[in-house]
C-alpha cells in the first residue's frame, strides 16, 4: 500500500507539471488565435472538437481502461488489446467521415464538415498508441507521459499559429492537433516498450471486451454530456454565438485540464490497487480525495462566477465579452464536472463499469432538455443556466447514488464539505462588493476584488485544511 501511495503521488506530481506547461502554453496559443481568428472560426472549430472528443472517448470500446485496470502480465494483453484498439478506431472513422456532412449540418455549421474529417482522424494515430499509453499509465509512468505530450504541443502551437496566420481559419486548429497526435504517438510507441506483436486471443478479448464495452459506453456518455452544449447553441443559434460559448467553456474547461486529468491518470490505477484490498480501504481514500478535491477547486470557481467580465475582457478582449454571462454559469459546472469525474473513475477501478452508463444517461435525461429550453429563452446565458441546473439537480445526486451502491461508504465525506463551502461563499460576496466598489481597467479589478475573495477563502478554509487526514506513509500502510 505504501508503494502505490508513494507511485500515484510521484504520477500525480508529474502530471500536474505536465498540465501546468500544456495549459499555460494552449492559454498562450488561445490568446494569440483569438486575436487572430474571428468567432465563426471559434465555433466552426468547436463542432469538429466535439465530434472528436466523442470519438476519442469510445475509439477502443474501452480497451485502454481495461489494459490499466488488468490483473495479470501486460505482455499477455497487449497484442490482443492493440488488434481489437486498431479494428474498432478503422470502423468508427469511417462511420464519422461518411456521417460528417449530416452531424455538420444537424449542429448549424454544415462548413465544418472538413474540419470535422480531418480533426477526428487523430483516432487513427491514437489506435497504435492506446495500449502503450495505458500501459504507462499502469506503471505511473507520468513523466514519460508528460514529456511527449509537451513535444507534440509545441509542434501544435506552430502549426496552428502559422496556419492561422495564413488565413486558414478553423483548418489552423485542426491541423495542429493532427501533426501534435502523430509526434506525441511516435514517441509514446517507442518509450512503452512493449512487443510491437499483433495477435488475437479469443479469451483475452472476452475479458477485455466484457470490461472495456460497458467502461466505452459510459464515457462516451460522459463526452456526450460535456459536449452537449456544443450541439444545442450550434443548432439553435449558430457558429457565431456557438464561438462565443467555446470561449467561456474553454475557460471554465482551464482547471479541470490542469488538475483533474493530473488526478484521473493516476485515479483510476490508484483506486484498482486499493479494490483490490476490499472496500474498507477504498472507501477511506474516497473520504480522504473528494474533501481535498472540493476544497482545491472551489476559489477558482469563485473567480469565474463573480469576475467574469473583466477576467474575459482583460484576457481576450471587448469583443468576447458575451462569453462573460456563460462563464458565471460554467463555473458550477465546473465543479459538479470534477467530483462526477472523480466518481466515474473510483467506479471503473472497481469493475462497476455498467454503474457509469446508468448515471450519465440519468444525467442526459435532465441535461439535454435543460439544454433546449434554455438556449431557447435565454441564448448562450439560458444554456449556460440549463447545463449548471442539470448538473447540481441530476449529476451529482446520481453520482452519490451509484457510488453507494457499489458499497463505498461515504460516511463523514458532507460535512467535512461545509466548511470549504461556507468559504466559497463568503469569497463570492467580497469579490461581488469589492469589484462594484472598485472602478478601474479588467487588471484592476481581478487583483483587488480577487485577491481580497482568495484571502478570505484562505481564512476561512485553512482550519479544515489542517484537520484533514494526511495521505502520508504512516496513513497508507495502516
Amino acid at each position: 500500500m505504501t508503494s502505490i501511495g508513494q507511485q500515484a503521488g510521484r504520477g500525480l506530481r508529474w502530471g500536474l507539471v505536465g498540465n501546468l506547461i500544456t495549459r499555460a502554453g494552449s492559454f498562450t496559443m488561445g490568446l494569440v488565435l483569438a486575436r487572430l481568428l474571428t468567432p465563426e472560426d471559434f465555433g466552426v472549430f468547436a463542432v469538429a472538437m466535439a465530434a472528436t472528443a466523442f470519438v476519442m472517448t469510445v475509439k477502443d470500446l474501452g480497451i485502454m481502461a481495461a489494459v490499466v485496470q488488468w490483473r495479470g502480465k501486460l505482455e499477455d494483453v497487449t497484442p490482443t488489446a492493440t488488434l481489437l484498439s486498431f479494428v474498432s478506431a478503422i470502423i468508427l472513422y469511417g462511420i464519422f467521415w461518411l456521417g460528417a456532412p449530416y452531424y455538420a449540418a444537424a449542429s448549424g455549421a454544415p462548413e465544418a464538415t472538413g474540419v470535422v474529417r480531418l480533426l477526428t482522424a487523430i483516432i487513427l494515430v491514437e489506435a497504435f498508441t492506446a495500449v502503450r499509453s495505458a500501459a504507462m499509465l499502469r506503471r505511473f509512468e507520468q513523466d514519460k507521459l508528460t514529456t511527449a505530450i509537451a513535444i507534440g504541443f509545441v509542434a501544435n502551437a506552430a502549426v496552428a499559429i502559422s496556419l492561422a496566420k495564413a488565413g486558414a481559419g478553423a483548418y489552423s486548429f485542426a491541423w495542429g492537433q493532427v501533426v501534435a497526435a502523430v509526434i506525441t504517438g511516435v514517441i509514446v510507441f517507442f518509450w512503452a516498450k512493449l512487443p510491437g506483436r499483433i495477435a488475437f486471443d479469443r479469451p483475452i478479448a472476452v475479458k477485455l471486451m466484457k470490461f472495456g464495452l460497458p467502461s466505452a459506453a459510459g464515457v462516451g456518455l460522459e463526452s456526450v454530456l460535456l459536449n452537449a452544449g456544443y450541439i444545442v447553441v450550434g443548432a439553435v443559434m449558430g457558429p457565431d454565438w456557438l464561438g462565443y460559448f467555446l470561449l467561456a467553456f474553454n475557460v471554465s474547461s482551464w482547471v479541470p485540464g490542469l488538475i483533474g486529468n493530473a488526478i484521473r491518470n493516476v485515479a483510476i490505477p490508484g483506486f484498482s490497487r486499493l479494490a483490490e484490498d476490499g472496500g474498507k480501504r477504498l472507501s477511506d481514500g474516497v473520504r480522504r480525495a473528494t474533501p481535498l478535491l472540493y476544497t482545491a477547486i472551489l476559489p477558482f470557481a469563485v473567480i469565474m462566477a463573480t469576475l467574469a467580465h473583466p477576467l474575459i475582457d482583460l484576457l481576450y478582449g471587448e469583443k468576447w465579452g458575451q462569453s462573460a454571462g456563460v462563464l458565471r454559469w460554467l463555473a458550477v459546472v465546473m465543479v459538479v464536472r470534477m467530483l462526477v469525474a472523480l466518481t466515474y473513475d473510483i467506479l471503473t477501478a472497481q469493475g462497476a463499469t455498467k454503474a457509469t452508463v446508468w448515471m450519465n444517461l440519468g444525467h442526459a435525461f435532465v441535461l439535454l432538455p435543460a439544454l433546449i429550453a434554455g438556449a431557447h429563452l435565454d441564448g448562450i446565458r439560458g444554456a449556460a443556466i440549463g447545463q449548471a441546473i442539470a448538473s447540481v439537480a441530476a449529476a451529482m445526486p446520481l453520482a452519490v447514488f451509484f457510488l453507494r451502491r457499489a458499497g463505498v461508504d461515504l460516511h463523514g465525506v458532507l460535512p467535512s464539505l461545509l466548511r470549504p463551502t461556507l468559504a466559497a461563499v463568503l469569497a463570492t460576496a467580497t469579490a461581488y462588493v469589492i469589484e462594484r466598489l472598485v472602478s478601474g481597467p479588467a487588471v484592476v479589478e481581478l487583483i483587488t476584488a480577487g485577491g481580497a475573495a482568495m484571502l478570505v477563502y484562505t481564512l476561512v478554509v485553512v482550519p479544515v485544511l489542517r484537520k484533514m487526514p494526511s495521505f502520508g506513509k504512516k496513513e497508507v500502510a495502516s
